[in-house]
Formats: C-alpha cells, sequence, structure tokens
C-alpha cells in the first residue's frame, strides 16, 4: 500500500491515542468522517495497523521491576530454538523475546514485582525452560525512554 502524508498522520494520531473518536480524528486530518473511516479500514485492511491495545501502568499494577535476559540455548538446532521459543511463550512475567545474532540466543524482557519475585522468576522458571545453558540478567534502574509509537 502506497502512503501519503495525511495516512501517515492517521497512523502517527491513531498510535498516540488509539481511542480517538473517527470524528475527531477525521477533524485534525482535515477529512470528512467517512473519508477518514475509509483510510483507516485501508490501514487496517492492509495490515498496516495490527491491533488497538491499551497499556497499564506496571508500577500501579504491582510490576515496577524490568530485568533484560540474556539466555543462551545449548544446542542452536531448529528443534531446540523452536522447543524454547514454544515455552517462553507461557511465560506471563516474559513481556517481550527476541532472537538474537550476537554471543546468546535470547534477549527477554521480564516484568516482576520485586527482588523475591525475580529470584522466583530467575531460578525457577527461566533456568528450567528447555535447552537453557546461560542465564545474565542486566536489571534497569529507571526508565528513560518508553514508547510504542513509531516513526513514520
Amino acid at each position: 500500500m502506497q502512503m501519503d502524508e495525511r495516512d501517515r498522520m492517521i497512523l502517527r494520531l491513531l498510535q498516540r491515542d488509539g481511542r480517538i473518536s473517527n470524528a475527531e480524528l477525521a477533524e485534525k486530518v482535515n477529512l470528512s468522517a467517512s473519508a477518514c473511516l475509509r483510510r483507516v479500514r485501508l490501514l487496517e485492511e492492509a495490515g498496516l495497523i495490527d491491533r488497538y491495545t491499551m497499556l497499564l501502568n506496571p508500577a500501579r499494577i504491582g510490576k515496577p521491576g524490568n530485568a533484560f535476559v540474556n539466555i543462551s540455548i545449548a544446542r542452536q538446532t531448529r528443534e531446540a530454538l523452536e522447543t524454547f521459543e514454544k515455552e517462553i511463550q507461557s511465560v506471563p512475567e516474559v513481556v517481550e523475546c527476541y532472537l538474537l545474532a550476537g554471543q546468546s540466543d535470547y534477549l527477554v524482557h521480564v516484568v516482576y514485582s520485586n527482588t523475591a519475585d525475580y529470584e522466583r522468576i530467575h531460578s525457577e522458571v527461566l533456568t528450567q525452560l528447555p535447552g537453557v545453558e546461560r542465564v545474565q540478567t542486566i536489571i534497569t534502574l529507571r526508565e528513560v525512554k518508553r514508547t510504542t509509537e513509531l516513526p513514520l
């Protein structure tokens, strides 16, 4: 799909506030409500809009801690990686997981409530996942920037 500047404006506004009404969105991008809705539907159909969601405040729900964990798998066979990836999906404290090129195989973002909670996640969950050979944790001190908005 070829996007023009108006499409990019629509996407920027929806990234900031997915609950913006179509009427308000249309006004901000200088379109009629029906034309704006047509564009949004086309952006959805083209897969540019993946889904609509909300963001929780981690501290207010009791998960103020963030850890970034490098995980190395003993064998990098397709089967071993697929098994690990399947199992990591079921860990609720893992909010992101990326396959890497480099010294470790995966970078995992874990949220937790306190040090005892992270220790439990580390020793009872992460180290017990199939194929895990090494786990290295980086604990964050404070959040400097967090956004879900992609540059357009």
